[in-house]
C-alpha cells in the first residue's frame, strides 16, 4: 500500500507531468523536423549539388551473395540525421532563450516599487533610537 501512494505522489507531482509532456511534444516535434530535412532541405541540397540525393548514398563495403546481403556504409542517412540534429538543436536553443528572455522580463516586473530592505531597515533602526 505504502509504494502505491509512493508511486501516486510521483505520478502526480509536477516535474513527472512535466516531462511526460515534453517527450510527446518532442517526438512530434521531431517528426516535424524530420519531414522538413526529407522533404525540403535535402531535396534543395540535391538541387544546389546538382541533383545528388543524400538519403540514398552509400559505400559498399561488401557486396551481396545469395545467402548474404551486402554490407554498406550509408553516409548518405548520417548526412541527413546530422542535419536533423543541427536543425533540432538550434530550434531549442531559440526556444530556450526566449523563455529566458521571457523570465528576465517577468523577474523585473515583480520588483516592488518601494523603498529597499536596507531602507526599511534603517528606518526602522533610526524609530528604536528615537
Amino acid at each position: 500500500m505504502k509504494i502505491i501512494n509512493e508511486f501516486k505522489d510521483f505520478a502526480v507531482k509536477g516535474n513527472a507531468v512535466d516531462l511526460a509532456v515534453g517527450v510527446v511534444i518532442g517526438a512530434a516535434f521531431g517528426k516535424i523536423v524530420t519531414s522538413l530535412v526529407s522533404d525540403i532541405i535535402n531535396p534543395l541540397l540535391g538541387l544546389l549539388t546538382g541533383g545528388i540525393d543524400f538519403s540514398n548514398k552509400l559505400i559498399v563495403l561488401k557486396a551481396s551473395t545469395e545467402t548474404a546481403s551486402a554490407v554498406t556504409l550509408n553516409w548518405g542517412n548520417f548526412i541527413s540525421a546530422t542535419i536533423n540534429f543541427l536543425i533540432i538543436a538550434f530550434s531549442i536553443f531559440i526556444v530556450i532563450k526566449q523563455m529566458n528572455t521571457l523570465k528576465k522580463k517577468e523577474v523585473k516586473k515583480e520588483k516592488p516599487k518601494g523603498p529597499s530592505e536596507i531602507d526599511l531597515l534603517t528606518e526602522i533602526r533610526d524609530s528604536l533610537k528615537k
